[in-house]
């Protein structure tokens, strides 16, 4: 009898049992606005007013000042937040603020460093984005201050780690579900990508992110993200970084590469590959629906698809099971015998359907209403029929938002803490290394660079 493609009730419990996966984070109370935590805002240009505007909604925080070197950004960013705060165009008059319990550090990638350094110094928790460092001797000097100050949350802006249809991948790879995983191939493809702004004053600050002075180019702003997955989905971190860079096709005066591809080599012979070029924006996992940026993860027994999606476009996931080969036909009654094969004799087998990776709401747990049961295998009718994917409830930047809070208040300890920060911003500066020197650079070798240096100095001092 020939194989059914439809989706069973049976099939969809199997499935169900099987992908048990971690659900969503819980959803923090909100507390009343006199017990938030009071937080100022270092840098109110394109990520502090996006962030801003999340914050808006989350009344575990309160914004009480802003600080940015021009008006127009400081003007945006108290009318995003719409809470009155106070503006500061020095953020060390931001930090001496004794209402600022907690800052944001949302400025250039080449501040970061100087500005937590200082807001740790000033006892303020720290929310950075990444990379959380810019150069090898913040690397060590950041570790160093950080471990004097024990009860500072210091939180690095890594939001996939607090998406849950990232949490159920994990989840997945950690029951087996995935057998041994040892690859993964991620992409952030744009087309065209990052444009220059001309008219503006001061030109290369008003585009710090196309200037290496300023900048980690493609592998700070866009493979970080892709990086830490990487190491979070495999459970380590890189040994060795090779590949190849040029500067090929926005020439528009800025000094950074504009096309990438990075091969990182982990421990027994896993790999990470990233690339990220200008001329395409097609990402050919989830069957086409998302465009950009995405990660496949392979493994031994089955195969994720997984992308984090924007505000309008939310994490989505599908994992594949990996097809058994087909079986050998000997005729009957022949003689069996050793064929030769030629060297690129090659075995196929059919593709498995893509599944569902399962969050909360569709789980199973046997104490469902009869209409609560009826909706859920409908959802997974619809889901195995390609009609419609899961979708996660909430948008991961919220989430890593008042996880923050959360942990200011109580003494948690950050998903993306310092060490998951530092082990991705390492993989930053040893990339760019790589890329610039046409090697392939060890990740140990970041034990000796920097040593001895002086860190960044603040501006100023």
């Amino acid at each position: 009898m020939a194989e059914s493609n439809d989706l069973t009730r049976r099939d969809a419990l199997k499935v169900a049992g099987a992908a048990v996966i971690a659900g969503a984070p819980a959803i923090l109370p909100a507390r009343a606005a006199t017990n938030s935590i009071q937080f100022g805002m270092v840098g109110t240009g394109s990520r502090g007013s996006y962030l801003l505007k999340h914050l808006k909604s989350i009344d575990t925080g309160k914004c009480v000042a802003i600080c940015d070197l021009t008006d127009d950004a400081l003007k945006k960013g108290a009318e995003t937040i719409g809470s009155n705060p106070k503006k500061y165009k020095d953020y060390r008059e931001l930090l001496a603020d004794k209402d600022v319990e907690a800052v944001f550090v949302t400025t250039p990638l080449f501040m970061h460093y100087p500005v937590t350094r200082d807001a740790l110094d000033a006892g303020k928790h720290v929310f950075c984005e990444k990379s959380l460092v810019f150069k090898a001797e913040e690397v060590h000097a950041l570790r160093a201050q950080k471990a004097s100050k024990p009860k500072q949350v210091l939180q690095t802006g890594l939001q996939r780690r607090y998406s849950a249809m990232y949490q159920a991948a994990r989840a997945m790879i950690e029951k087996g579900m995935l057998g041994d995983v040892t690859y993964v191939q991620a992409q952030w493809h744009r087309n065209p990508g990052w444009k220059m702004k001309k008219d503006v004053p001061n030109v290369r600050m008003a585009n710090w992110r196309l200037f290496r002075e300023y900048s980690g180019g493609l592998v700070a702003e866009l493979a970080s993200h892709q990086i830490d997955v990487a190491d979070w989905m495999l459970g380590m971190t890189p040994e060795a970084v090779m590949g190849m860079g040029s500067h090929d096709f926005m020439n528009d005066g800025r000094d950074i590469l504009d096309n990438v591809q990075l091969i990182y080599k982990y421990p027994k012979g896993r790999r990470l590959v990233w690339t990220g070029i200008p001329g395409s924006s097609h990402w050919s996992g989830v069957g086409g629906q998302r465009t950009e940026m995405g990660e496949i993860i392979c493994g031994t027994q089955g195969s994720i698809h997984i992308t984090i999606g924007d505000d309008n476009n939310l994490p989505i996931g599908m994992w594949f099971r990996e097809p058994a080969p087909p079986p050998k036909v000997e005729p009957a009654g022949a003689k069996k015998k050793e064929a030769y094969k030629a060297g690129a004799t090659m075995v196929a087998a059919a593709g498995s359907r893509p599944l569902p990776i399962l969050l909360n709401k569709d789980l199973m747990t046997g104490k469902e209403s009869f209409l609560e049961k009826e909706m859920k295998f409908a959802r997974m009718w619809l889901y195995q029929k390609g009609i419609m994917v899961p979708l996660e409830e909430r948008n991961p930047v919220d989430i890593e938002l008042e996880s923050f809070f959360n942990d200011c208040r109580t003494g948690g300890h950050p998903r993306a803490d310092i060490e998951v920060g530092m082990q991705d911003s390492i993989a930053v500066i040893l990339s760019n290394l790589a890329l610039d020197e046409g090697r392939m650079v060890q990740f140990s070798e970041i034990d000796k660079m920097g040593k001895g240096g002086k860190p960044a100095k603040r501006p100023g001092a």
